[in-house]
């Protein structure tokens, strides 16, 4: 009897991507709607994919890579 595989957790890996040089990289939030109030640069530095660092990394890689 073989041990079952542990499943990936497909919400997970639909918002984080592995970049080629090992980080996660993510997608800031705040910027979908009510952008009226808030500044243009603010909406442009939103845009910017952010990544990932540190334990909470760590345990992405673990939920997503399983």
């Amino acid at each position: 009897m073989s041990v079952q595989k542990m499943k990936s957790n497909r919400s997970a890996a639909k918002r984080f991507k592995l970049k080629p040089n090992g980080k996660l990289k993510r997608i800031k939030g705040n910027k979908h709607h009510c952008n009226v109030h808030k500044a243009q640069s603010r909406i442009r530095r939103l845009k910017e994919s952010g990544t990932v660092e540190g334990k909470k990394a760590r345990d992405l890689r673990k939920v997503i890579f399983s």
